[in-house]
């Protein structure tokens, strides 16, 4: 007899706690000048998905595109709350913040100790 693991389960390994639009919205957060097909090969995604994301992200407010060049910039707007009733009363903000604010402090040995001048 075979002992399955939770591993080995057919849709073990399948899912994500994270959306492709919230992925695709983290990875313009990061750079707001990064073209379709980096978000993709990034995300793991084709680049027309990374299109029609962008599209329904602009559509719903979350972010603005604007030419610069041939190039677009992304500018996203982290007032607008989040669309499922349940997490309604966050705004986008707060999602991105999770993901963003290790990047932008600096790391600390001791929250207790005074960081050297």
């Amino acid at each position: 007899m075979r002992v399955m693991s939770q591993s080995s389960s057919p849709r073990g390994d399948q899912w994500t706690f994270l959306t492709n639009h919230a992925r695709v919205l983290i990875a313009l957060a990061r750079d707001p000048e990064a073209r379709g097909r980096d978000v993709a090969g990034a995300i793991g995604i084709t680049e027309r998905a990374v299109q029609l994301i962008v599209a329904d992200l602009e559509a719903a407010g979350y972010l603005t595109r604007t030419r610069v060049g041939r190039r677009n910039r992304y500018t996203i707007d982290p007032t607008v709350a989040l669309r499922h009733p349940s997490e309604a009363d966050h705004p986008v903000g707060d999602l991105l913040a999770t993901f963003l604010h290790r990047e932008d402090t600096p790391a600390t040995t001791d929250d207790r100790e005074p960081a050297a001048p």
